[in-house]
């Protein structure tokens, strides 16, 4: 996961964000030094709206036998601040982090697609996952960060999840913690917050924004 490099101008649709926006650059792949508000709000009822299954999606669980529901394959997740007020700047809690395409595999590793990250910076990261419990999983996870005018390696980022499958398989939800280092190794940042995810499917369609979730 990665922060956002320059000012972004997603397309507010459906109600899942209020009317703020991320006013300035936000420089990588897990470089939160410079985020500013205002910030992207997501809305409680729009996270709770997506956590809820379709009736598409509890029709595919039926066929597919999903009471042995598994984390394996492709979710559209989000991550949201919580917890971040004495971060520097403040962070309110709701606040969008990030968001985008990711994908669990059963040989035990994960990679991303940050919808919230220009390529150039670096929007797809990697890591590892285990299961640790009855539909609970943890993931272990790394980003690497670079300047997108220079190329200049920015700072590398540790992001670890506690995530919990729901008993359909078709979403899950969980916490983070981002831990920010410089390219000597130093730290420089850490933020947490909450993350939810919604299975993509072979009768998934595409959203034309995050707001079409």
């Amino acid at each position: 996961m990665k922060t956002i490099s320059r000012a972004i101008t997603m397309t507010l649709g459906a109600g899942i964000f209020s009317a703020l926006f991320v006013s300035n650059a936000i420089a990588g792949c897990g470089d939160m030094t410079n985020w500013r508000g205002p910030f992207q709000i997501v809305l409680p009822s729009e996270q709770s709206r997506l956590l809820t299954p379709s009736a598409e999606a509890e029709n595919t669980s039926e066929r597919d036998g999903m009471p042995s529901a598994s984390i394996v394959g492709m979710w559209k997740v989000q991550f949201i601040s919580l917890g971040n007020g004495n971060h520097n700047p403040s962070i309110p809690d709701g606040a969008l982090i990030d968001f985008g395409y990711g994908q669990w595999h059963s040989d035990g590793t994960e990679i991303m697609n940050s919808g919230g990250h220009e390529p150039a910076t670096e929007n797809f990261c990697l890591g590892v996952w285990g299961k640790t419990g009855y539909l609970a999983y943890e993931v272990n996870h790394f980003a690497i960060s670079y300047d997108a005018p220079s190329g200049a390696l920015v700072a590398y980022a540790n992001i670890r999840e506690q995530v919990t499958l729901s008993p359909s398989g078709d979403s899950y939800t969980g916490t983070f913690t981002i831990d920010v280092y410089s390219p000597a190794g130093t730290k420089v940042d850490h933020l947490g917050g909450t993350i939810t995810a919604i299975r993509i499917t072979v009768d998934s369609t595409l959203p034309g924004t995050i707001a079409n979730q």
